[in-house]
């Protein structure tokens, strides 16, 4: 039994395993734990705390568990608390995750001053989970000064994480791609900062002329209000040798102190909170879904389309007057 009352003052003492306590209070989802867990995110939210939270995206083995865990422990190095929420893929035909974020970053999980939660993406799409925002939440109520948000990997359509950050980092693979790759949208547009890792050894000439095809794609894209000279911009980093990793946090100090300074980074977050509220309203219509009428109906609709009595656009119609009935008679299928 998770104690929402109980756990509040232990979280804002800093307290990891409150912390552990809570983010599991929020993931769930029975109807009685969602009424805690929003009792308990309202309640922290009178700390006042912000952390500066940082966007992780990638493609599978580019390195982003090593870059976490040498960037992590460069911060912590400097006093600072790191919490970093690394969301895991779940299995599409048996629902489950191997969470083993952990594992890969062994040594920064057993440092006093950081924080690693693993959490499955289960259904969600994006590359982050259905509760990482209020997960934030939490580790900004906990004193957490740095909060790294690593998304699933898997390409160039994870940009959710845009709405949970206030910078997203995107990590690039060495000979991972050509100019022409630099100026596609979707996750490209929306990266900060473009990091070219494992930028050492044999592979370093490879990663130089990486980073200068996306520095050259990034000027050719359309300028953005809320970025200063400069940016967005590509730089080389080297998670294992930690090379380059002092220098990409000065840029993105750099860059959240001017957000901060011009008032983007307020806009930014309020702009996302308006974006969750209607996450949320879609997810409360698709949960409508599940009502027995409402299931019974459209197991009947699906059935009709199957058998090619409808159309699958008229099935959704009918289904969709179902949930409003405050609008006009709509025929019968």
């Amino acid at each position: 039994m998770i104690d929402a009352a109980e756990l509040a003052p232990r979280l804002r003492a800093g307290d990891r395993r409150a912390l552990a306590r809570a983010i599991t209070l929020v993931e769930s989802a029975r109807a009685d734990h969602r009424v805690q867990a929003q009792a308990l995110v309202s309640a922290l939210r009178a700390t006042g705390r912000q952390a500066l939270r940082i966007g992780l995206s990638g493609t599978p083995g580019v390195g982003k568990s090593t870059f976490i865990e040498s960037f992590g422990l460069m911060l912590t190095g400097q006093g600072r608390r790191v919490a970093v929420l690394a969301v895991d893929p779940s299995s599409a035909r048996s629902g489950g995750s191997i969470l083993g974020d952990k594992t890969r970053m062994d040594l920064l999980s057993r440092d006093p001053n950081a924080f690693i939660r693993p959490s499955p993406s289960q259904t969600q799409l994006g590359g982050v989970a259905r509760r990482t925002r209020e997960a934030v939440a939490l580790c900004e109520a906990a004193g957490f000064d740095v909060v790294l948000i690593e998304t699933v990997g898997v390409g160039q359509s994870e940009t959710m994480v845009d709405d949970l950050c206030d910078l997203f980092v995107l990590l690039l693979a060495p000979a991972g791609g050509d100019g022409l790759q630099g100026v596609k949208r979707g996750i490209m547009e929306m990266a900060d900062l473009i990091l070219v890792n494992k930028a050492d050894g044999d592979l370093r000439p490879a990663a130089l002329r990486t980073c200068a095809d996306y520095a050259g794609a990034l000027r050719l894209m359309r300028p953005r209000p809320q970025d200063p000279e400069g940016f967005p911009k590509a730089m080389t980093v080297s998670a294992t040798e930690r090379a380059g990793l002092a220098e990409a946090w000065a840029e993105m100090q750099a860059l959240a102190a001017w957000r901060r300074d011009s008032g983007h980074w307020q806009a930014r977050r309020a702009a996302q909170a308006r974006r969750a509220f209607e996450e949320e309203v879609r997810h409360g219509l698709l949960a409508a879904l599940a009502s027995k009428p409402v299931r019974a109906e459209m197991e009947r609709l699906g059935q009709a389309v199957e058998a090619g009595h409808t159309t699958p656009e008229a099935a959704a119609a009918s289904l969709l007057w179902l949930l409003n009935r405050a609008g006009d008679p709509h025929p019968e299928i």
